[in-house]
C-alpha cells in the first residue's frame, strides 16, 4: 500500500481530511446549541496562546517591569482576534485553509518560500512547547530534560486514537487542559494578593517600550508569543471540520458563530496570559527578584517566596497542561501547513511522525546541548522568531480576504480591509525595529 500520494493540481484535497466536515451543525436549532455546535475551533487555537514560550516571556516581562506589560498583551489580543477571525471567514467561505489558498494564489518558488518559513515557525513554536512540557515533567516527576522531550512525542499517538473516536474527543479533552490551567492560575492569584490598581495602571500604554531596549525586546516576544503564524494556518482548517450547509445564509451564520467562539476562547487566553504576568509581578517584581525568566527558578522560588506549599505544584501542573496542549495543536498545524503547500496525501500515521519529528528533533539538540541552561533565553527567542515570522502568514491572509473573486459577497469591508491591513503594517514594523536593534547589537 502507497503511504504517499501525489496529487495532480487539478485535484482539491479537503483541509484535514480525515476529520473534514465531521461535526454535524443542527440547522434548526437555538442560539445555545448552534453556539455549542461551532465551539472548539476558537479553543484549540487558544491553546497556542498560552504555551509555555508565552510563559517565559510573561514571567519576564512581569518580574523585570512589573504591570507596565499588560498593555501589550490586551494589543496582541485585539490583534489575534482580528486575525483569526479573518482566517476562519477564509475557510468556512473558500474551503480552503490559509496553506491551500496561497499555493494556489502565488507562484511555485514563492510557495515553497511560505512554506519553508511556515516550518521555521513551527519548530520554533514546538521548541518552546516540547522544552515546556519537558520542564513540567522534570519538575513535577523528576525526569530528565532529554527523556522528557522524547516522551512528548507520544502525542502524535494521542491524535490519531483521538481522531479515530471523533474529532469532538479531541476538542474535550484541550477544554479539559485549559480549564485545568484556569483553575491552577485562578488559585495562584488569590494566593498572590497583586496589586489591583497596578493591574489597571497597566492596561495603558507605556511610552519608554521605546526607549527602553530591554523592555521592547520582551514587547515584541510577548506579539511573537500571542499571535502565531501557524495558528492562522490552523484556524483555517479547524473551522472546516463542522458541517455547514453551503448556502449565502449557512456561511454567514458559521461565520457569526465562529467569531463568538473566537471571542471568548481567545479572551479566555487573555485572561490566562495576564495571570501569568500578575503572578511574577507580584510574587517576584515586588519582592526585588526582577531577573526571573527561568521557568525552574520561578517553580522552585515560589512557595517559599508566597509562604504556600501548593503554589509550586500548582505552577507546574498548569504548565504541563499547557505544554501537552500545545504539542497536540501544533502536530494539527504541522499536517496544515506541509498538506496545503506540498499538496501531498500521506498515510495518517506517517504525517504525523513526520511533522513531529521536524519539530522534535531542533529540540532534541537543543537539550542535548545546553540541558537545564539557558532554557528561558531560548524559549524567549523562539518567540522573537515567531513574530518575525509573522508577517509572511498575515499579508497572504489580508490579501486573500480581500479579494473578491476568492471571497465573493463575503470580501473585507471597506473598515475591515483598512484595520486588517493597519495590523499587517504594524506588526512588520514593530519587527523592523527589533531587527535593526539586533543589528546594531543592542538587545
Amino acid at each position: 500500500m502507497n503511504l504517499i500520494h501525489p496529487t495532480s493540481t487539478g485535484e482539491s484535497i479537503p483541509s484535514l481530511a480525515e476529520v473534514h466536515r465531521s461535526v454535524p451543525v443542527p440547522s434548526r436549532a437555538g442560539f445555545w446549541r448552534k453556539l455549542l455546535a461551532f465551539s472548539g475551533p476558537g479553543f484549540l487555537v487558544a491553546v497556542g496562546y498560552m504555551d509555555p514560550g508565552n510563559w517565559a516571556t510573561d514571567i519576564a516581562g512581569g518580574s523585570q517591569f512589573a504591570y507596565r506589560l499588560i498593555f501589550v498583551l490586551l494589543l496582541s489580543n485585539f490583534l489575534a482576534i482580528l486575525l483569526q477571525t479573518l482566517a476562519a471567514r477564509l475557510g468556512i467561505v473558500a474551503q480552503q485553509d490559509l496553506a491551500q489558498a496561497c499555493r494556489e494564489r502565488y507562484s511555485r518558488r514563492a510557495g515553497v518560500i511560505l512554506w519553508m518559513l511556515a516550518e521555521v515557525a513551527i519548530a520554533a513554536c514546538d521548541l518552546a512547547e516540547v522544552i515546556g512540557s519537558a520542564i513540567a515533567l522534570n519538575l513535577l516527576f523528576h525526569i530528565p530534560l532529554l527523556v522528557g522531550v522524547c516522551l512528548t512525542a507520544m502525542d502524535v499517538l494521542a491524535i490519531l486514537y483521538l481522531q479515530h473516536r471523533g474529532f469532538r474527543y479531541l476538542e474535550i479533552i484541550v477544554l479539559t487542559l485549559i480549564g485545568t490551567i484556569g483553575i491552577c492560575y485562578l488559585v495562584e492569584i488569590l494566593v498572590v494578593k497583586p496589586e489591583w490598581a497596578g493591574i489597571v495602571g497597566g492596561l495603558a500604554p507605556a511610552p519608554e517600550i521605546f526607549t527602553n531596549r530591554d523592555m521592547l525586546y520582551i514587547a515584541i516576544s510577548i506579539l511573537g508569543a500571542t499571535v502565531m503564524p501557524h495558528n492562522l494556518y490552523l484556524h483555517s482548517s479547524l473551522v472546516q471540520t463542522r458541517a455547514i450547509e453551503r448556502t449565502p445564509e449557512g456561511m454567514r451564520t458559521a461565520i457569526r458563530y465562529n467569531f463568538l467562539d473566537c471571542c471568548v476562547a481567545l479572551n479566555f487566553a487573555f485572561l490566562i496570559n495576564a495571570a501569568i504576568l500578575i503572578m511574577a509581578a507580584g510574587a517576584f517584581y515586588t519582592h526585588g527578584l526582577r531577573h526571573m525568566a527561568e521557568i525552574q527558578e520561578a517553580y522552585h522560588t515560589l512557595s517559599p517566596l508566597l509562604g504556600a506549599p501548593a503554589a509550586s505544584l500548582l505552577f507546574a501542573l498548569a504548565l504541563l497542561c499547557s505544554g501537552q496542549n500545545s504539542t497536540l495543536t501544533g502536530t494539527l498545524a504541522g499536517q496544515v501547513v506541509m498538506e496545503g503547500f506540498l499538496s501531498i496525501r500521506l498515510a495518517p500515521w506517517l504525517r504525523r511522525l513526520l511533522t513531529r519529528m521536524m519539530a522534535i528533533v531542533p529540540a532534541i539538540v537543543v537539550v542535548a546541548l545546553y540541558g537545564n541552561a539557558g532554557t528561558a533565553k531560548l524559549l524567549i527567542l523562539s518567540q522573537v522568531i515567531l513574530s518575525l515570522q509573522l508577517s509572511f502568514a498575515v499579508f497572504p491572509l489580508v490579501a486573500l480576504t480581500c479579494d473578491r473573486k476568492k471571497m465573493g459577497s463575503f470580501v473585507n469591508a471597506p473598515w475591515l480591509k483598512s484595520l486588517s491591513w493597519t495590523a499587517g503594517v504594524l506588526i512588520a514594523v514593530l519587527n523592523a525595529y527589533l531587527l535593526a536593534l539586533l543589528f546594531k547589537g543592542w538587545v
